[in-house]
């Protein structure tokens, strides 16, 4: 089983494609010191793309809230006795001075976003995310204008530490953190009513088939444009691509887990296809199924 209990080789840093700062310790100093922000600032933010081997552990906790935002893969968080799953489009905040572990799936790698921060109102923020004081896993929808606004805290930053530049970096903090922790409040309509949940809990009750989009539009009584638009605002891709996403995870399941054929698992995700499930799995995870199986089942 894919979890927290496996033990494999552990890998803090260091991923192709990585983005990651750290406030040297002066720059920290003054953050808190300044009037403008020492209410709430961050220490450490980064992105880690397909993060294979991931595994980080802090005994005695961390000195700061950690985020940590997962929009490819998955991956495990332990707290004490406790285990959560982060997912595609789901977040968690780990609270300060807590100890933890987290790492990345090893079968499907996460990619996630984190911040590091703290400060004098970091807590009370944080209150409105706890349920009963305790953190949770939370689903939240694909939303580009939040990676656009991480990577232009990101820009900033690396730009320079200047007072300036920090000033606005932790302005905008805020502005990031709570589009995850006052979601429901910004976008009450999507909370009412949301038919693209069933459309997907659909496709993931269904991976063995072959659905056509006017298929899945029709099953809403949606028209193809208005139902492509839907989806895509909530997961940040098209609907047959977010549906074959979810064909090729289980896919991997069967690749890494079974002895089944390449030609007996493309059936079972509804590709009657071998060529075909094959090109499509090596376009989404980079590489073919057979040197996924090989690469991963070692």
């Amino acid at each position: 089983m894919d979890n927290l209990t496996e033990d494999r080789k552990k890998i803090k840093e260091g991923f192709l494609g990585q983005q990651m700062i750290v406030l040297p310790p002066d720059i920290k100093r003054d953050v808190a010191k300044n009037v403008l922000i020492k209410s709430l600032y961050l220490t450490d933010i980064g992105y880690y793309p397909r993060a294979i081997n991931h595994d980080r552990e802090r005994k005695c906790g961390s000195q700061q809230y950690i985020l940590l935002y997962c929009i490819d893969g998955k991956g495990y968080i332990k707290l004490g006795k406790a285990e959560y799953q982060l997912t595609p489009n789901t977040y968690f905040i780990i609270p300060k001075g807590m100890p933890h572990r987290y790492k990345t799936s090893h079968a499907d790698p996460w990619s996630i976003f984190w911040i590091h921060f703290t400060g004098e109102h970091a807590e009370a923020l944080c209150s409105r995310y706890f349920i009963d004081h305790q953190p949770v896993i939370k689903s939240i929808p694909y939303d580009q204008q939040r990676i656009e606004l991480f990577n232009l805290i990101y820009s900033i930053l690396e730009n320079s530490f200047s007072l300036r530049n920090v000033e606005l970096t932790n302005i905008k903090l805020l502005q990031f953190l709570s589009s995850f922790i006052y979601h429901e409040e910004m976008y009450p309509a999507y909370y009412s009513t949301d038919q693209i949940n069933s459309s997907i809990k659909f496709m993931k009750e269904n991976l063995d088939k072959c659905y056509s989009i006017n298929e899945l539009a029709s099953g809403l009584k949606y028209s193809v444009s208005h139902y492509s638009d839907l989806f895509k605002k909530k997961t940040g891709v098209s609907p047959i691509h977010y549906f074959n996403q979810l064909k090729i995870q289980e896919s991997c399941q069967y690749l890494y887990f079974t002895n089944l054929t390449i030609k007996e698992i493309g059936f079972k995700v509804g590709f009657n296809d071998p060529y075909y499930f094959s090109r499509m799995f090596k376009k989404l995870m980079g590489l073919s199924p057979a040197n996924y199986r090989n690469c991963y089942k070692k």
